[in-house]
């Protein structure tokens, strides 16, 4: 069967021979499951995978997101069995004698099956459906149970030990609060878990494409033990918690590796914890992934073929200005070439990159890392942020000595970046001759295609986006709805909109005499500009995203667009 599999996948040009070769040799060797071994060396996807075992072993597939599944049924099961054969109960046939219907991800692992057949006491007929699909019905189905049994089994408030993962370390229920935890963010797409105590109870929320959501509330006896384990795990001090603490791990979920930066806070009612995710591989992206149209790609790279000067990405915390930076940094990162970054902290390691942490109790400031790169003979300096004078004077010098400089800005948009580097102390000309381009970005959330309803703009939205009256008769909006898949939010993964001012004679010109941001701003439209408003626009009008997300991404940043 494995032999059929491969050959399906080769003859639709999903693999060629070689690859093919290779996973079968390795599967002999590790007689791992060659599901497995076709996801992580190959380049065939969840999808396509689901395709082939469907049409090899004729067995029909399920998509569970689109299911409202009977909390009964995964009850028959133990949630540990779930997890470790990647099953779930879906269905029950009563046409056929009360079959259980259950999905599975590898129709080879016939002992999940049979012990799903005898823990039900039911025949069960096996659908297919992508471990993802099934780690997430698990999750809501089970997930939450599973983490109050966790709570309900915390007897009394112990700090945990630091000593090593043995089996009983593992098995006790604050070690598997906090990794459910971090589980269930990473299947539900979360970027934050923010874990806070009230004066009554403790709090859980996740940061989903950019909003919180709680998740669920448990004693505040908790507390202590779930922040000295995460503590623990991020390398900070247990016994200190007077003042605020920062650490960063690692963690595997679903066969991907993720950094957590972890931030804990001293706070009225106890210390509140914070823990960011990110894959590893996420900050690796190319631009053309990122939501750029072609026009705004054609200027990017243009901006970034120059051998001098500097580059800004502007937005506020969370827009994804780190993301663009390392694909930018991803892309210009070539043998021949010498890049150093100066970061507080490193965010992902890049092979062929010198990256320079901040530290603040060894006395090395940005200011002071960027003096000791320009005596590494740089061709390309990457700064996390320019956070003061001393950072953006060298900064503006380092691109003028011949060198190409990437940093972040902490502004509304492109044109008013110009006007916070001369609050700085920076001076105008030097601004002018340095500075090559400009990128204020934002994060939109998606519609979630799944559940996305259309309908005709109210007089309002029409108003506000700019549309006669004759023209929004003939448009068609969308809102979101909310289903399985996105988690009732309605909205699905997220979207960079940019607008990227470069700088020209003219606006050079401009800028060396200190015209007002507006004036900047008037005439980088009238040399083809877009603004976010007009790029988040764009994508409403689109299908893309709705006028309600349009409304909070761009409230303060210039109001509504014109067409």
């Amino acid at each position: 069967m494995q032999g059929r599999l491969l050959d399906w996948l080769v003859q639709r040009g999903e693999l060629n021979q070689a690859e093919a070769e290779r996973v079968r040799r390795e599967q002999r060797a590790s007689r791992r499951p060659i599901r497995e071994l076709l996801l992580e060396r190959t380049g065939v996807s969840e999808e396509r995978l689901l395709e082939a075992l469907s049409a090899v072993f004729s067995l029909p597939t399920v998509c569970l997101y689109e299911r409202e599944i009977p909390p009964e049924l995964p009850g028959l099961l133990r949630p540990e069995l779930l997890r470790s054969h990647t099953v779930i109960p879906f269905a029950l046939d009563p046409a056929d004698g009360g079959t259980l219907c259950v999905a599975m991800n590898d129709p080879m692992n016939l002992r999940g099956r049979d012990l799903v057949e005898i823990a039900a006491r039911r025949r069960v007929r096996c659908y297919l459906a992508t471990t993802s699909d099934i780690l997430i019905a698990i999750d809501r189905c089970c997930g939450s149970g599973e983490l109050l049994e966790a709570a309900a089994r915390f007897a009394a408030p112990e700090t945990p030990s630091a000593a090593g993962e043995d089996a009983e370390v593992s098995r006790s229920p604050v070690v598997m609060l906090v990794r459910g935890l971090l589980e269930q963010a990473v299947r539900r797409r979360a970027s934050d878990i923010h874990i806070e105590p009230t004066a009554e109870l403790l709090r859980v929320r996740f940061r989903v494409d950019g909003v919180l959501q709680s998740v669920g509330r448990y004693d505040l006896r908790l507390l202590s033990a779930v922040v000295a384990r995460v503590k623990i795990l991020s390398g900070m001090d247990i016994a200190e918690k007077r003042r605020p603490q920062d650490g960063r791990f690692s963690i595997e979920v679903d066969r991907a590796d993720y950094d957590i930066r972890v931030s804990v806070l001293p706070t009225a009612c106890g210390e509140k914890c914070v823990l960011r995710l990110a894959p590893k591989q996420f900050l690796r992206r190319s631009k053309g992934s990122l939501g750029f149209t072609p026009e705004e790609l054609r200027r990017f790279d243009h901006i970034l073929s120059r051998p001098s000067g500097v580059v800004l990405v502007t937005g506020p915390t969370g827009s994804g200005k780190s993301t663009t930076m390392y694909a930018a940094l991803s892309e210009l990162n070539r043998e021949e070439r010498n890049i150093v970054t100066v970061e507080d902290p490193i965010e992902s390691r890049l092979d062929g990159v010198n990256q320079v942490q901040v530290n603040p109790r060894a006395s090395l400031s940005f200011a002071g890392a960027l003096r000791a790169i320009l005596r590494q003979d740089p061709d390309i300096i990457m700064i996390g942020e320019i956070r003061d004078g001393e950072t953006a004077d060298i900064a503006i010098k380092a691109s003028i000595t011949g060198h190409l400089v990437l940093s972040t800005l902490h502004t509304n948009d492109a044109a008013s970046s110009v006007t916070r580097l001369l609050d700085m102390g920076v001076e105008s000309y030097l601004i002018a001759d340095a500075v090559s381009g400009i990128i204020a970005q934002r994060l939109v959330r998606r519609l979630c295609r799944h559940c996305r309803r259309a309908h005709t703009p109210t007089p309002g939205e029409a108003a506000y986006l700019g549309l006669d009256p004759e023209t929004a008769e003939r448009t068609e909006l969308y809102e979101p709805a909310g289903c399985q898949r996105c988690g009732g939010s309605g909205y699905y993964e997220r979207i960079g909109v940019y607008e990227i001012l470069e700088l020209t004679p003219r606006l050079r010109e401009m800028i060396a005499r200190r015209s007002a941001t507006e004036e900047l701003r008037r005439e980088a439209m009238r040399q083809g500009m877009q603004t976010l408003s007009q790029s988040v626009r764009r994508l409403v009008l689109e299908g893309v995203t709705s006028v309600q997300e349009m409304r909070r991404v761009i409230a303060g940043d210039g109001g509504a667009p014109s067409a």
